[in-house]
């Protein structure tokens, strides 16, 4: 066998061949709610089936890198199982393949047990057969634990206007607290951090934190009671100048399976039997999301409607409505209760003025009748409540301003106020912005009106 060498002419006379450079894709990540997917079941023969309940709308970014995404996988598939009954939970990873593409490789197993701490288990048999083992860990739960609202399976709670349906099963609102306080939350931790939006773990070793459990109690063919867990409330107690508390409600969830069923108000009524029999100063909500604050003020209308003391200072309003036209006003009139009712409502249901307020333009509304005659009248009221919240009564002092500042204290607390040397051009500044201004107050009357009516509706058909 013989090769050809070639010569120098031949080699000039060919091209330079140029060396290719390839730049390999920097990885981009997968978004966990892609590649995630939460079960919640109550048995054994429900994992992997088919007809498991899924779990919508999770939030898993703040729970893995920094940007939120996973990294260094390919056709990456978690499935997770949250038990009901026992609330371990398992996980089924598989990818096509893992490597390095610039932004390392996610740890999966640091990531999820982040989530779920020692209620994760690592093999799925010993998931399965927790369905068996703790079937009466809820029972146990709430062995030692103070009933506070309780509704037969008749249907008859201590809120008569609850639109629970009869069953054949018994609710009830249990209190837990001291030391039990931290058995129960590592449980239920991973789905509150999971499921309340924002929420953070609450410091189990502060005894003024507790835990409220809805539970069903239902008597099975072997008549046995079991018991389940619906929901639970954290609740926290602040103590309150001279010699009272205020109770702040920081998180709350009914399990998915079991929402717009009626149980998340049923355990809100629990909670406001709390601040009442123990004489409370208020109860508060951090931060309620609308859903909750729509279910809130729903209850409270309804109670306030039973109320006796604020009847006359609330006919005396809906009466000025009927009768005055509040376009030939010289002045504006915020319609507001009197500060008595404010406080008697306060002392007596342990609503807060900020709530109470809340109300009452459901009240009047639902004093308005027919409301479409006097609508002209209630959206002007409205409009003046969202001014005297946005803009303040004090807007219109020339060269006035506030300013938020950057502090290392609580920053709803710490402000600026000063006065401009040179007044006019701060009302030139704010008449530039002022139709801006209206449009986004008048935005804001129609969807608070919505609200309103969308409240005034659902306790119409309950309050008839």
């Amino acid at each position: 066998m013989s090769t050809k060498n070639p010569n120098s002419s031949d080699l000039a006379s060919e091209p330079k061949k140029r060396r290719r450079v390839g730049i390999a894709k920097i990885d981009a990540g997968v978004d966990p709610a892609d590649c995630i997917k939460i079960y919640l079941v109550s048995s054994k023969e429900e994992v992997d089936a088919p007809e498991s309940f899924c779990v919508e709308s999770v939030d898993f970014e703040r729970f893995f890198e920094e940007d939120g995404k996973i990294y260094g996988y390919k056709g990456l598939k978690i499935t997770i199982w949250v038990s009901t009954i026992s609330f371990h939970a398992y996980a089924d990873i598989s990818f096509e393949s893992k490597s390095d593409g610039g932004k390392g490789i996610t740890d999966l197993k640091a990531s999820l047990q982040n989530i779920f701490a020692e209620t994760l288990l690592d093999e799925k048999d010993k998931f399965l057969k927790t369905f068996s083992a703790e079937r009466d860990i809820v029972k146990s739960m709430v062995s030692n634990a103070k009933i506070v609202e309780h509704k037969a399976p008749n249907g008859h709670s201590g809120d008569s206007n609850s639109d629970l349906k009869s069953d054949a099963s018994s609710l009830e609102v249990v209190r837990v607290v001291g030391t039990s306080v931290g058995e129960v939350y590592v449980r239920l931790v991973p789905l509150a951090m999971l499921l309340v939006d924002g929420s953070s773990p609450i410091d189990i070793m502060d005894p003024r934190w507790e835990l409220y459990l809805l539970i069903q109690k239902k008597v099975n063919d072997q008549e046995d009671t079991q018991h389940r867990l619906l929901g639970f409330a954290a609740l926290y107690r602040f103590y309150h100048y001279p010699g009272s508390e205020r109770l702040r409600l920081s998180q709350i969830l009914v399990l998915p399976p079991f929402q717009r069923k009626g149980y998340g108000r049923f355990l809100l009524e629990g909670l406001n039997v709390v601040a009442v029999t123990e004489d409370a100063y208020d109860l508060t909500i951090e931060e309620p999301l609308d859903s909750l604050q729509h279910v809130r003020t729903c209850i409270d209308v309804q109670r306030l409607l039973a109320f006796d003391p604020i009847k006359d200072a609330l006919a005396s309003v809906v009466l000025s409505l009927k009768q005055e036209n509040l376009s030939k006003r010289s002045q504006t009139v915020l319609f507001g209760p009197p500060l008595d009712v404010v406080e008697e409502v306060r002392k007596s249901l342990k609503i807060t003025k900020r709530q109470f307020l809340q109300c009452w333009e459901v009240l009047i509304y639902l004093g308005l009748d027919p409301v479409d005659k006097y609508m002209e009248n209630y959206r002007t009221i409205i409009l003046d409540h969202i001014k005297a919240s946005v803009i303040g009564k004090d807007a219109g002092d020339a060269g006035k301003q506030v300013v938020d500042v950057p502090t290392e204290f609580d920053q709803e607390l710490s402000f600026v106020m000063f006065k401009s040397q040179n007044a006019e051009s701060s009302i030139v500044a704010r008449e530039d912005d002022q139709n801006n201004q209206e449009e986004q107050i008048q935005q804001l009357v129609s969807e608070r009106i919505k609200e309103v009516q969308l409240i005034a509706r659902k306790v119409s058909q309950q309050h008839p």
